[in-house]
């Protein structure tokens, strides 16, 4: 099957308007800003979880996305236990390797600054987000604010459906849920 690349998401920043604006002028032209559109690189890459990678010393993060937390362990369907976040990383390189994403910047923060990024594949008529495909079939969570509510939605409810069918990682009873265990770190890292 031939994989062809396209973009998951644009956001659209326009400029506000000019104050003072001289009487007769035309009104400006309006231009959406240009967002930065790269290919996942297929080489160079580094992968640091299942939802971070760098390339050319840049770090990358699929933005609305939480991997599992390596170091945490579950139990798989061998009995054995096993790093979730290493189970995290591998299915992201298996994917971005067999899909071949394209990706849309769409913030910078941090410093050394790290690049939020959204990514889509076309895979026959269909364009699949990386993230929601990462999340409903189990090897990845919807991210969530301080308060744990979710920063996309729509990863939220199919995290929800990944969970009904118990996919991926949902299939262990011991999974270390990565929005619980930070969101219980940020409890008892606040002042009393």
């Amino acid at each position: 099957m031939r994989v062809s690349l396209a973009i998951a998401a644009a956001s659209i920043a326009l400029p506000a308007p000019a104050i003072g604006q001289s009487h007769g002028a035309q009104p400006p032209t309006w231009k959406p800003a240009a967002l930065h559109v790269f290919n996942f690189p297929q080489a160079g890459v580094t992968f640091q979880t299942g939802d971070t990678w760098s390339a050319n010393g840049q770090t990358f993060r699929l933005y609305g996305v939480q991997s599992c937390i390596r170091g945490t362990y579950f139990t798989n369907a061998a009995q054995k236990l096993t790093d979730c976040g290493e189970a995290s990383v591998a299915y992201l390189a298996a994917l971005v390797r067999d899909a071949k994403p394209r990706c849309t910047a769409i913030a910078q923060a941090a410093e050394p600054p790290m690049i939020f990024a959204v990514c889509a594949a076309h895979i026959g008529n269909n364009t699949l987000d990386l993230g929601t495909v990462l999340i409903t079939q189990g090897f990845a969570f919807a991210a969530t604010d301080t308060a744990g509510k979710p920063t996309k939605f729509e990863y939220a409810v199919a995290e929800s459906e990944a969970s009904r069918a118990k996919r991926g990682l949902w299939a262990a009873s011991n999974l270390p849920h990565p929005s619980r265990i930070l969101m219980n770190a940020a409890r008892g890292a606040r002042p009393q």
